[in-house]
């Protein structure tokens, strides 16, 4: 395959869909790269994560039928990442997806062109997001904060810090893209 995985990586939180979001708005129109949306077993809530839904029995079903490139478990869900991300792949494009830090070393034994992107924030700035979206109480939010997820990521891995305005970090995001498909941005 010729093209590039751009994996986005890091806490919930700490804006990867709205970093994915920003740069989709800038740079879709390309042709070069290919954002791919994530399949969870959750139902969408409007304004969060960007995600198609489907229900655990789908999901079992269309994981045994090789639906999916990539997936894994995270948080009682199911999380899958379509098979159809590999023809961009072939055809040459930068494909960008929001994934678990914990699939990274599947990843890139299944595609070695791998730039994984960490995006970091604030504690402070994580947990009033997190609280934003009204789908945890106050103390599974705490949990969360207090979790340590061992680093699994490579020594190459770029770190965005997401902390301030999106478009600081966006612009970061949107010139690592460029960087790996060649585009020039007008």
């Amino acid at each position: 395959m010729n093209g590039t995985f751009v994996a986005v990586v890091g806490p919930s939180g700490v804006g990867k869909d709205s970093l994915i979001a920003f740069a989709r708005a800038r740079l879709e129109a390309s042709g070069r790269v290919a954002f791919v949306k994530r399949v969870v077993t959750r139902e969408a809530h409007g304004g969060s994560e960007d995600h198609d839904s489907m229900d655990g029995q789908a999901f079992a079903a269309a994981e045994a039928a090789g639906q999916f490139a990539l997936n894994w478990d995270a948080h009682g869900l199911r999380y899958g990442l379509p098979i159809a991300l590999e023809h961009d792949l072939a055809a040459g494009k930068a494909v960008v997806a929001n994934l678990s830090r914990a699939v990274i070393p599947a990843l890139m034994q299944r595609y070695p062109e791998t730039v994984v992107v960490s995006v970091i924030a604030d504690r402070d700035v994580i947990a009033q997001r997190l609280a934003s979206r009204g789908r945890e109480t106050g103390e599974s939010i705490q949990r969360r904060l207090d979790r340590s997820v061992g680093d699994r990521l490579p020594a190459s891995t770029i770190r965005i810090d997401n902390s301030g305005e999106l478009e600081v970090a966006g612009e970061q995001f949107v010139q690592l893209l460029q960087d790996v498909t060649g585009l020039v941005q007008p």
